[in-house]
């Protein structure tokens, strides 16, 4: 081919190049803005009265609080999509409580601090049945007993850092993740607790779904928490660990077993030295529209250091009481059963709780929770909760009392 000719197929082909360059700009526009246009927004109020009765304090705490959440989503466009979520927690009536940053130590805590935040930003893309999402995000994983979002709280738990869940097979779905920064409830700034904690975290979760009734589960979670000016570190690096272990969830005809066992041990820079189990065993069954459920939960201990959960989802497990937030040395027994059901359109429940230390002959108490439920609207639902603990004599806990009432509002 001669230069001439070269020239001239070249000046005929640069005018269809550029605009397939301009086209695809434009292609490419579009699909952002249309990732906008097509996004939706939504609003969630949710206001809270929480008391508290805990005998260690002569002051009774009378929390009444506010979260505001703006939640801003895009439509997806070739398998990309975004979100941002912004919180703001305040105080709209009684602040005669302890929210660990307000200095009123004379008051039980009810860990809802003031202040305004960003709960979520995160880029994600979808290529067939696996995604990747990159940035802050909420993590959740099965029960949230290891890995939780904390969403009882007024400000949740989230995660910075990159998360892929892949389905090789239909019947498999592997949940890796890497989180630099965990923002916990008692942000967004520092005070009793530290808001957040940094680290290099890597998390794995496997889930194989035997049959449609039976599933079980692999996990592996190394938790290291870097160590914080100003802070002791039991709030920071003792925190660290690596937790193993398996979880079986299935149903025999009208009878749901879940059945679950993990081993942990120190990591990072912790100055612990331990090595302790966890176990759990669960029955369910429905009878005459009532759900019933018993359980027995083991959090062991070793060398006088409990098995750690510190990013669960802790107000759902052993009482909501919240008086095993952290693990005691002689670790715990926690024997339970409950009940769920409707009464119209009210949605019910009790629970009773016995726990013991698992190590020792420590009789920690018993507790009783209760709880309503009322999807006033399609948009407006309103809940009433209760909590007793009484404390074992013979224990070095205190007895206690709380109370909730719950307005949530989503639009």
């Amino acid at each position: 081919m001669s230069k001439t000719t070269r020239v001239m197929i070249t000046t005929a082909l640069l005018p269809l190049a550029l605009a397939t360059s301009v086209q695809a700009a434009d292609n490419f526009s579009d699909g952002i803005a249309s990732m906008v246009s097509d996004g939706k927004a939504s609003v969630d109020f949710r206001y809270r009265f929480e008391g508290v009765d805990d005998e260690n304090f002569d002051k009774d705490a009378k929390a009444s609080t506010l979260r505001s959440r703006l939640t801003l989503e895009t439509a997806a466009y070739k398998g990309f999509t975004a979100k941002l979520e912004f919180d703001n927690v305040s105080d709209i009536g009684s602040d005669e409580f302890n929210s660990t940053t307000n200095g009123n130590a004379e008051y039980p805590v009810v860990a809802d601090p003031e202040g305004t935040d960003l709960n979520q930003a995160w880029a994600a893309y979808q290529f067939n049945t696996s995604t990747a999402t990159f940035g802050r995000q909420r993590i959740t994983h099965g029960s949230q007993r290891f890995i939780g979002g904390v969403a009882w709280r007024q400000n949740e738990q989230t995660y910075d850092g990159l998360r892929a869940v892949i389905k090789p097979i239909e019947s498999l779905a592997i949940d890796l993740s890497y989180v630099s920064r965990i923002n916990r409830i008692f942000g967004p700034n520092d005070g009793a607790q530290p808001s957040k904690w940094k680290g290099d975290n890597w998390w794995l979760r496997a889930d194989y779904s035997i049959t449609d009734k039976h599933t079980l589960t692999g996990f592996a979670y190394r938790i290291d928490v870097d160590e914080q000016d100003g802070y002791a570190s039991g709030r920071t690096v003792d925190n660290s660990n690596d937790t193993y272990g398996i979880d079986y969830r299935g149903s025999f005809g009208p009878v749901s077993v879940a059945a679950s066992a993990a081993s942990q041990t120190e990591s990072g820079k912790s100055n612990l030295s331990y090595d302790a189990d966890y176990y759990m065993v669960e029955l369910g069954a429905k009878l005459v529209g009532v759900n019933f459920k018993a359980a027995y939960e083991v959090l062991g201990s070793d060398n006088g250091v409990g098995f750690k959960t510190p990013l669960a989802t802790l107000h759902k497990f052993q009482g909501w009481a919240d008086k095993f937030l952290a693990t005691p040395a002689d670790g715990i027994e926690d024997a339970w059963i409950g009940a769920t059901g409707k009464a119209g359109p009210l949605k019910l429940g009790a629970f009773y709780h016995d726990f013991a230390a698992e190590s020792s002959s420590v009789d920690y108490g018993t507790e009783i929770d209760l709880v309503a439920t009322w999807p006033a609207t399609k948009v407006l639902t309103l809940q009433a909760k209760y909590a007793k603990f009484s404390a074992d004599n013979s224990g070095p806990l205190t007895d206690t009392e709380k109370f909730w009432l719950t307005a949530q509002l989503k639009l």
